[in-house]
């Protein structure tokens, strides 16, 4: 089979990393701006010697918590950093030295406006050789460039070497910079069909590397193989059917309070790029006003802003009252991160942000809400469980006044 046949396959199957990841996920999206502000908090905290001698409880630990949540082709993705005391590795925690060299590293490649700048950073970390420190950094960078720099992992590298009948091999930079070039000259050969986001070529190796992708006739493979083959399958329906009961119940809680909005008389709109959704045959587009209100902000910021998951305004003005973020498995902090954009932008202190969280989530947003990072956040954040918001639509609805009534089912950090 040759790389156009595959990518046809790759594109054509409903189930694939491109499907259910690279172009039908809003949290791929968002995930951009959080991670990079994640990695701008770790410069920070190493600059302020505030960065922990452990994986646990860092601002790196909430990066790579951000991009493995956007599970399948990153799954994983932490674990080359975890503290390894007996090994004494990754050697980044307890090396001042190292500490300071991967904090430059990380500045020097968010603040890169070309992929020289970049490749030269990666070849002075490398010189460096901090132990245990490898390509698995090349995930963040893939968050930070998209189109220069594709993800890395032994999925993609099993895919990479199967593909092109290669040889490369795990932990070394020189090789990850080697199997670059084929993939952003393979990308740009086939980019009409893929993207110039190289996300969607990755995640075309990550399928075959994990052979879910299976390149060829199948009748060839062995009946270990076969039934390999059909756990793999099995298993990535599993995942998708229970992705899409989470999307179904993240619908569902936006339109409830885009509903509870309405009746209460704001003006309501879902995040940009949820107008499209529906619950139970009720449009978003036709709860939702048209025109976003002007807010004077960065445009990076604004884009952001529009991507939180429910607004309530103030009619006919750009007065926030009330601001929703949906979480369902991403990141809790993620979502706090989108809220405070929106404070720093726009707050004048009448406004209140929330958190609509499942009810098995209850203690997790709990932990974030304790963050002494959080706390010192000057802005109300309260959370909303599922159940309740279900359970009270219609009084709310009904009975309410204001947006103050949300704080009847609301709780406090």
């Amino acid at each position: 089979m040759n790389i156009q046949q595959t990518i046809q396959q790759y594109k054509s199957d409903t189930q694939s990393v491109y499907n259910t990841w690279f172009v039908d996920n809003d949290g791929r999206l968002k995930a951009f701006r959080t991670i990079r502000r994640g990695v701008f908090q770790v410069i920070e905290d190493i600059k302020n010697k505030t960065f922990p001698n452990d994986f646990k409880g860092s601002s790196l630990e909430f990066v790579l918590n951000c991009i493995a949540e956007q599970k399948q082709v990153f799954v994983g993705v932490a674990h080359p950093f975890y503290w390894k005391p007996k090994l004494r590795i990754p050697d980044i925690y307890e090396n001042l030295n190292n500490k300071i060299a991967f904090g430059q590293f990380l500045e020097n490649c968010i603040n890169a406006k070309t992929e020289e700048q970049i490749i030269k950073e990666i070849v002075k970390l490398d010189a460096i050789k901090i132990k245990g420190l490898g390509p698995a950094v090349a995930s963040i960078l893939y968050f930070l460039h998209p189109t220069l720099f594709p993800p890395f992992n032994t999925a993609i590298l099993n895919g990479f070497n199967f593909l092109f009948k290669d040889k490369k091999k795990l932990g070394s930079w020189s090789e990850y910079l080697k199997m670059r070039e084929v993939i952003i000259s393979t990308n740009s050969n086939y980019k009409q069909d893929l993207s110039n986001d190289l996300g969607a070529i990755a995640g075309m190796l990550f399928e075959i590397g994990t052979q879910k992708l299976v390149l060829g006739d199948d009748e060839y493979l062995s009946e270990t193989e076969r039934k390999k083959l059909e756990k793999l399958i099995e298993k990535r329906k599993d995942e998708i059917k229970e992705d899409e009961q989470q999307e179904n119940l993240h619908t569902e809680m936006q339109y409830h309070l885009l509903k509870i909005g309405q009746a209460l008389g704001y003006d309501v709109f879902s995040a940009s790029n949820d107008k499209s959704k529906s619950y139970n045959g009720n449009n978003f587009s036709f709860l939702c006003c048209n025109q976003f209100p002007e807010i004077q902000t960065e445009k990076e910021t604004l884009t952001t802003i529009k991507l939180i998951d429910v607004l309530w305004f103030e009619k006919g003005t750009n007065n926030v009252l009330c601001a929703f973020e949906v979480e369902k498995s991403t990141s809790i902090y993620s979502g706090i991160l989108r809220l405070t954009d929106l404070s720093y932008t726009i707050a004048d202190g009448d406004e209140t942000f929330y958190l609509v969280v499942p009810d098995a989530r209850e203690k997790d947003v709990q932990l974030q809400l304790a963050r002494p990072s959080i706390k010192q956040i000057n802005i109300r954040i309260k959370y909303i469980l599922f159940s309740e918001l279900r359970k009270n639509c219609d009084a709310l609805c009904k009975f309410g006044e204001s947006h103050h009534i949300m704080q009847k089912i609301a709780k406090d950090r």
